[in-house]
């Protein structure tokens, strides 16, 4: 935990009620594994009856939380950012430290020789966190598009997806998660389109937001886009409200991706990877283990 008080301030009791509910939305979805950011936050916060979905509760909101992560009553380590990360280069204090960080980051192409390649896409970067657990866990790689792929990004996933139907014979997949809304449900079509006509034969599948998601799981809705220039058909068909990814809860996200992998993936072949990939750290851990054995005793480099 790191609560820590950098400023003194009095809040009203309603202030303070609200701040105990976001910790404990928080401490639910930590003991999922899963840092939320202040908007998924919010939508908890709708979809429990707490709020209305409005851009003035939404600040509201906001702002409370501020003052509470500022006067020490909410952990500063509890609501994610994922729109500014600081980059660098990684640093290591012994050898040993970077061996064993290497025997844990191994990883063998467990995809090379399955009959699917597939890729997770998303919307907004803002939930790049939610779904880097269930990729990783896959093993499959994943793209926050911000919104509709430059040509760029979607030349160059062409080419690699090209790579793997012409070189490796592999069938292509694409699982998008998108704003059910004007512009968030043309995107999937957009993407098939774009990567098509650079030559992709992929497999778009549009997994989120859908309506019988929203019938399912209720998420709070806001007024379609009307400046959007896609607004009048979506209206046409879906009507005049719209919703956002990011009402969804994050485990409901990770289990889509799940059950859509499940359905391509061969468990043989990849249950034989995962074994020859053990194998494999085990060796570079005992590496680590015996550095100092390995280098004579001597604590200095290899005489070469």
């Amino acid at each position: 935990m790191m609560k820590v008080a950098y400023i003194v301030k009095s809040i009203r009791s309603a202030g303070l009620e609200m701040i105990e509910q976001a910790n404990e939305i928080i401490e639910e979805y930590l003991a999922q594994g899963y840092t939320l950011t202040l908007r998924q936050i919010y939508y908890q916060f709708v979809a429990r009856g707490l709020l209305a979905n409005e851009q003035r509760e939404y600040n509201r909101l906001g702002n409370l939380v501020n003052d509470g992560r500022m006067l020490g009553l909410i952990d500063w380590n509890a609501i994610e950012d994922r729109t500014r990360r600081l980059e660098g280069l990684t640093h290591w204090d012994s050898p040993r430290q970077i061996l064993n960080a290497v025997a844990g980051q191994f990883r063998y192409d467990k995809w090379k020789n399955q009959p699917w390649r597939i890729e997770v896409w998303i919307e907004k970067e803002a939930l790049a966190g939610v779904f880097e657990a269930v990729c990783n866990e896959l093993d499959i790689p994943f793209l926050s598009c911000r919104g509709y792929g430059s040509q760029s990004v979607m030349w160059r996933a062409a080419m690699r997806l090209r790579g793997y139907e012409t070189r490796d014979g592999q069938r292509t997949l694409i699982l998008h998660f998108g704003d059910h809304d004007p512009s968030g449900m043309d995107m999937t079509r957009d993407i098939e389109d774009r990567l098509f006509t650079f030559g992709s034969r992929v497999q778009v599948k549009r997994i989120a937001l859908n309506m019988d998601q929203v019938e399912e799981y209720d998420p709070p809705p806001n007024p379609a886009k009307l400046s959007d220039t896609r607004a009048t058909e979506y209206i046409r068909k879906f009507g005049d409200e719209s919703w956002e990814l990011d009402a969804l809860n994050p485990a409901t996200l990770s289990d889509l991706v799940r059950e859509e992998v499940a359905q391509k993936l061969d468990q043989t072949l990849w249950d034989k990877n995962v074994g020859e990939e053990e194998e494999v750290k085990r060796g570079l851990r005992h590496i680590a283990d015996n550095w100092e054995s390995i280098l004579g005793g001597k604590g200095g480099f290899f005489d070469w």
